[in-house]
């Protein structure tokens, strides 16, 4: 096609395919660039702004490693991240929520009852629930991948003070179901901003908070694995999280239990002397 114009191009750029390409492939190729394209045509976009567009892919690239990964930020503050969970998401079950850039693989494993606080400051909490199907029954023999924030703020990835895996459990629930755990009550943080990302943040006019939250991967033979994470209802930035990720059954409440009260049956039972918060949150997975 030699006469490609401002209103043909999507067309044209479609007509390229091969007749063996995929059609998924062919399905979200045509409908990327003719959404492209219409911004493109929407904004009057110019040559100095597709510039700028191009040098924050590429300050993207170049700031991404192994432990930050900027372009899964960008997709989470664009809201994308969480757009994609919600539409795949089981109604039935517990809603999913991001996954984040700070996820470290192969976590050390947690019993029930254990203990992911360790020698670190801070008010206890104590975490326990139960993981069912949608009709309620209790799975036995779950696996949790659990993980969280340290008391600074920070992720172990991103903390060169912590263990890798601070913060981090894998567990797998009881006969009943049940898991349980303590650890330190989260608290709210901010996203990396100091890269291609927190420029974008910074020219809406919009902060770089998340409130505090426990991160949760939950799987089980013949279910879908649930990826999401839950939030207190005091947390100041719970109704403007930075990267979209709170649902209405992902916010908990923490109970404080007065000093003197803590249970048996955890490995800090007989060691926690003062007050400390508690949360009951179950998990429901959907079938396969």
């Amino acid at each position: 096609m030699r006469t490609v114009t401002k209103d043909n191009i999507t067309d044209v750029f479609t007509a390229y395919f091969g007749d063996d390409t995929d059609p998924r492939v062919r399905e979200v190729l045509a409908a990327l660039a003719r959404h492209i394209h219409d911004f493109a045509r929407e904004v009057n976009l110019t040559h100095e702004e597709w510039n700028v567009g191009i040098d924050f892919l590429t300050r993207a690239g170049d700031i991404t490693t192994p432990e930050r990964q900027e372009f899964v930020l960008l997709s989470d503050v664009m809201g994308l991240s969480s757009l994609v969970d919600m539409l795949h998401s089981t109604p039935e079950a517990t809603s999913s929520s991001v996954l984040g850039p700070f996820h470290v693989s192969n976590p050390p494993p947690l019993a029930i009852g254990g203990d992911m606080k360790g020698d670190f400051e801070g008010e206890v909490l104590l975490v326990e629930g139960t993981v069912r199907d949608t009709d309620g029954a209790p799975i036995a023999g779950a696996k949790l991948d659990i993980w969280q924030t340290a008391p600074n703020g920070l992720y172990s990835s991103q903390d060169e003070n912590q263990h890798i895996h601070s913060f981090h459990g894998l567990m797998t629930t009881d006969e009943n179901g049940r898991y349980a755990f303590t650890t330190v009550r989260p608290v709210s943080y901010t996203v990396p901003d100091d890269g291609p990302v927190g420029d974008i943040l910074r020219a809406a006019g919009r902060h770089p908070w998340r409130p505090s939250h426990l991160h949760y991967i939950a799987s089980a033979d013949g279910h879908k694995t649930l990826v999401t994470e839950v939030f207190p209802d005091d947390d100041p930035y719970l109704d403007q999280d930075t990267v979209f990720g709170v649902r209405d059954d992902l916010v908990m409440t923490y109970v404080e239990e007065p000093a003197g009260s803590f249970p048996d049956g955890f490995d800090l039972s007989g060691k926690v002397d003062g007050p400390y918060s508690r949360v009951d949150f179950d998990l429901v997975l959907a079938k396969a």
